[in-house]
This record gives C-alpha cells, sequence and structure tokens, in this order.
C-alpha cells in the first residue's frame, strides 16, 4: 500500500491511538484523513487543524451513521479500523451487557464499516483495511473476557475478508499491538507502549507491505512466542 497520496479514513480518531494514526498518516505523505468519532466536536484540534484532514461523524454501531460517511468519503483509498471499547469483567463473572457492547462496537462495528467501504475501496482500488486489533485477540488475559473475545472475533473477520477480497486489489492487514497508554487502559498497572511508537509501526507496517503487523516491542515478542506455539501464549498471557 502506497501511503503518498493516499486518501484514509481512520475510526476513532478524536483521541489516543486513532489521533496518532492520523498524524502518522499525514506525516508519510497522505493526501486526505477522513478523522471520524462519533462526536465530530471531540477529534483534538492538533488533528483536526491540518488542511488535509475532513472531520466527519461516524458511529461504528449505527449503520445510517455508517452509511452516510460511505456516501460522503467516496475517495477512500485506505479504511483503518480503529474504533473500540473496553468493559473489564472475566468470562464467569463479567457484566454481559458491557461484553455486548464490546461485540457490537469492536466486531460487529468493524464489520458493519468495512461491508460498508468495499466497494469505495473497489472502485479506488488498489487499497487496503488496516484492522488495528490486539495481542490479546489470540490469547485472553484476566479480567478481559468480554474485550479479548471481541477482537478475537475480530481477528477471524479479517481473516475471513483477507480470504473474500483476494484478488480484487484490496489488501487486509491485521495489526496486533500490545497494552498502550491511552485512555482505554488508565488505571491499569501493565507494562504500555506509547500511541504515537504504535501508530509510526502500524503505518510502517503498511507500507512495506506486511500482512501482520506486531507495532510494540511486547507485542513483536509474544506474536514470535504465538507463531510457534499458540498454546505457549496463552499460558504466558494468563500469568
Amino acid at each position: 500500500m502506497n501511503i503518498e497520496g493516499s486518501v484514509a479514513l481512520v475510526t476513532g480518531a478524536n483521541r489516543g491511538l486513532g489521533a496518532r494514526l492520523v498524524e502518522r498518516l499525514l506525516d508519510a505523505g497522505a493526501r486526505r484523513v477522513y478523522a471520524t468519532a462519533r462526536d465530530p466536536r471531540s477529534v483534538t484540534a492538533t488533528v483536526s487543524t491540518d488542511p488535509r484532514v475532513n472531520v466527519l461523524a461516524l458511529d461504528v454501531t449505527d449503520q445510517s451513521s455508517v452509511d452516510a460517511a460511505a456516501k460522503t468519503a467516496t475517495d477512500v483509498t485506505m479504511l483503518v479500523n480503529n474504533a473500540g471499547v473496553l468493559g473489564f469483567g472475566g468470562a464467569l463473572d463479567g457484566d454481559l451487557d458491557l461484553f455486548q457492547r464490546d461485540v457490537a462496537t469492536n466486531y460487529v462495528g468493524l464489520l458493519r464499516v468495512s461491508r460498508a467501504f468495499v466497494p469505495v475501496l473497489t472502485a479506488n482500488a488498489p487499497g487496503a483495511i488496516v484492522n488495528v486489533l490486539t495481542l490479546i485477540a489470540l490469547a485472553p488475559v484476566g479480567g478481559m473476557a468480554g474485550y479479548c473475545a471481541s477482537k478475537a472475533a475480530a481477528h477471524s473477520a479479517t481473516q475471513s475478508m483477507r480470504a473474500e477480497l483476494r484478488g480484487r486489489g484490496i489488501e487486509v492487514i491485521g495489526a496486533y499491538p500490545g497494552g498502550i497508554d491511552t485512555d482505554m487502559l488508565a488505571g491499569v498497572d501493565a507494562d504500555k507502549a506509547a500511541p504515537e511508537v504504535v501508530a509510526e509501526r502500524i503505518i510502517t507496517g503498511v507500507a512495506a507491505g506486511r500482512t501482520v503487523i506486531w507495532p510494540d516491542d511486547a507485542s513483536a515478542g509474544a506474536g514470535s512466542v504465538y507463531s510457534t506455539d499458540p498454546l505457549a501464549l496463552e499460558v504466558m498471557l494468563a500469568g
């Protein structure tokens, strides 16, 4: 995927990793970036004031909102599915309403946006879908059972889309970061990568043609474990 001159749309671009992804795309020469959020007013000024940025309302859980965005952003060549939520809780005792919210956003939302933009990407091919997943889509950690399951489903959807879009000029890329130092993990005592580092490595990986991206040191190490022994990663992350 050639970033130079591309037109990208980033979901969940109002803060954290999403805002950093917008910045890195611009640094890499994107011609236009649609920075989307449920509330466009929440998009940080450091992103929204760049003349190449179009701030756009997009709620990944609302089909009408997604359809409206796809009708507006008809020049997109790269879709970055970054929007996500996290509800804490174990598999046996967590709040199922939170788990359903995670699935609705992290899995169904990703599918909803991808389906809406595949015709756009096909018309503008070559292009790419970049799904920001997580290392714990591959093996869960304690206390995040709903989130891990929703991201595992998104990982599976990424594989399915890759197969279904093969030969249509659309690359499907999965990025699997570990913990990131953003509001989502505020209060969680764990090693976390800087969001600007994760964003830089994701965009660099996309430009280099990688299908699977491990965008921080922790995920790179764990990814190496996963590639040789998936059960070993499960045991490692379970503590």
